[in-house]
């Protein structure tokens, strides 16, 4: 008996150190079961950088419609070089005020990359080798207006500058109200003897269509919309809310006015927001890789957000390769054309910087309420409440309940609160930050990584000398993609050749590393070959120089999006 406590306290002993390896505290302590509101997320962003002041830097880029900081965070490691001189990733959450997860999964990001450097290989290697730059609320003032006031879980989708949605001269006139004080915009539903819906046999807090034949001793209903008055006497409820504009169509890719495509501003980057983020983004040619998060479906997105615009075939082999690992890692997640399979966007985020800027980039839709099954299949409306009342125990749904109307005389309230449905529930919230962290991450080890191989040294009479070599990517994301040379965006890659006391006589790139390969000589300056269809995923460029001369000569290849690299030889 003794040994075999002997043995199981060994076993126990063991795992705990197993599990002390990837469980190493965050210098900042956070629960990943809640959500935060602005000003908690401003100050968890805070103490993160006091907490991490080698990794992490902070700042403001701007002011939002309603006053609030646009923040923008760095993660580097400034031993390892300048943030600008390693390739970049950019993540940014919450362009929609009540895709509130986003942010959080955002600040697990900088949490757990911040806590694992120096401890976690994997990630630690990443940051030694990259950057990374976060904007954890791409719209402040969605997101603390969906928090401070009464909402759905579809409303504050937009900023709150006014907006005449109506047409009738007014602004923010006619929003929802909550009219009996408990804090939640419901439903409103009024018995109609000609109405469509009941209440369901099995649970009259669910309620199914029923046709004009029906016949039955059950009262028929009317779904009146959300809980609203009649605010400007136009006989319309809830028509003209707060805002009604949509920073994720005020983007230049493939902009459209708001009669083409409704919310997209007057004008590209007219709002300050997106304004300064934009910016932000062309101030930093680095970045070689985009991901923002939205809600919800379990979605894992790619453009073009609508038809105008083909990807090159090479540019979707990448995108291809990154989602469908993303399917793996993100159970119940599909991925998905944003034009094609979900809907038409013009001026979209990562339509800007994947189809303007050349950057791979992905939208990830967090959160699907398959989660909740095994099978990740939905269930019919019935078993969903069933679910909901087991799992959260009824706390997303208000009950039905009478309410004299001002307008419409007596009516019943009720129906799902604004955290139920679009936003994971608190016991799931943390795999999904989890999760979708991991496939970032999986997304920011692919960004480039340049070597210089294969470095030739062949000489051809006295001082002449035929030098060969090859800039290699080995990683899967290349160094300029198809679109973005096709865009002619950015600072350009170039390999060149330098020496004290050689001549260039001759360079050019070849098409292969075989002595039989096509040699294209440059004209005006055969020291220096321009990349301008940068290093491929995974491939090579090789490059030919003919020299006279003899010392030292130093082969250098630099470009925006990877680490310079260079590598010198003696010619003797």
């Amino acid at each position: 008996m003794r040994y075999l406590a002997l043995a199981l306290g060994f076993l126990l002993a063991g795992h705990a150190v197993g599990q002390e390896r990837y469980q190493y505290p965050s210098k900042v302590q956070l629960a990943w079961n809640q959500l935060h509101d602005y000003d908690e997320v401003v100050e968890i962003c805070r103490q993160l950088v006091a907490a991490y002041p080698d990794l992490l830097t902070m700042e403001s880029l701007g002011q939002s419609v309603a006053g609030h900081d646009v923040w923008a965070l760095t993660l580097n490691v400034a031993r390892t070089g300048p943030h600008d001189s390693k390739p970049g990733m950019y993540i940014d959450a919450n362009i929609h005020g009540n895709e509130v997860q986003g942010t959080e999964t955002v600040l697990y990001t900088i949490w757990y990359l911040t806590k694992s450097y120096g401890k976690v290989a994997r990630l630690t290697e990443l940051m030694d080798h990259y950057s990374f730059y976060f904007i954890p609320m791409v719209n402040p003032d969605g997101r603390a207006h969906w928090f401070s006031q009464p909402n759905t879980a579809h409303s504050s989708r937009g900023g709150v500058k006014p907006t005449d949605n109506d047409g009738d001269g007014l602004f923010d006139e006619d929003g929802p109200n909550d009219l009996d004080g408990d804090g939640h915009i419901l439903m409103m539903r009024i018995a109609d003897p000609g109405g469509s819906m009941r209440a369901s046999s099995q649970d009259p807090r669910v309620m199914t269509r029923v046709s004009p034949d029906d016949r039955g001793d059950f009262q028929r209903y009317r779904f009146l919309g959300w809980e609203g008055i009649d605010d400007d006497g136009d006989g319309r409820i809830n028509e003209d809310g707060i805002g009604g504009y949509d920073t994720n169509r005020n983007w230049p890719a493939d902009w459209q006015p708001n009669y083409i495509q409704r919310g997209a501003g007057e004008f590209p980057l007219s709002l300050p927001e997106s304004r300064a983020i934009a910016s932000f983004i062309l101030a930093r040619p680095n970045i070689a890789a985009a991901q923002s998060y939205h809600n919800t479906g379990g979605m894992i997105l790619r453009g073009p957000g609508a038809k105008y615009v083909d990807y090159p075939r090479a540019d979707v082999a990448v995108y291809d390769r990154i989602a469908q690992r993303g399917e793996e890692i993100l159970p119940h997640y599909r991925y998905m054309i944003i034009w094609k399979d979900l809907y038409k966007v013009h001026g979209g985020t990562v339509n800007w910087t994947a189809e303007d800027l050349g950057i791979i980039s992905f939208t990830n839709e967090l959160w699907t309420s398959g989660k909740y099954y095994l099978d990740g299949e939905s269930p019919d409306r019935q078993s969903s409440m069933d679910f909901a009342d087991d799992l959260m125990f009824g706390q997303t749904f208000v009950n039905w309940k009478p309410f004299q109307h001002p307008e419409l005389g007596q009516v019943e309230i009720g129906g799902s609160i604004k955290t139920a449905g679009r936003i994971p529930p608190p016991f799931h919230l943390e795999e999904e930050c989890h999760r979708n962290f991991a496939f970032t991450m999986f997304h920011a080890r692919h960004m480039p990584r340049v070597e210089i191989r294969g470095v030739r040294v062949t000489p051809l009479g006295p001082d002449l000398w035929r030098i060969q070599a090859e800039a290699h990517n080995t990683q899967l994301i290349p160094t300029t993609t198809a679109q973005g040379a096709l865009r002619k965006y950015g600072p350009r890659d170039v390999l060149e050749l330098s020496g004290q006391r050689v001549t260039v006589l001759a360079g050019g790139l070849r098409d292969s590393r075989l002595p039989t390969a096509t040699f294209d000589f440059v004209d005006a300056t055969p020291h220096k070959l321009w990349l301008d269809q940068g290093i491929p995923g995974e491939g090579s460029r090789f490059a030919q120089w003919l020299v006279s001369g003899s010392g030292e000569i130093t082969i250098r290849c630099s470009g925006p999006r990877f680490t310079n690299v260079e590598q010198t030889i003696e010619l003797k």
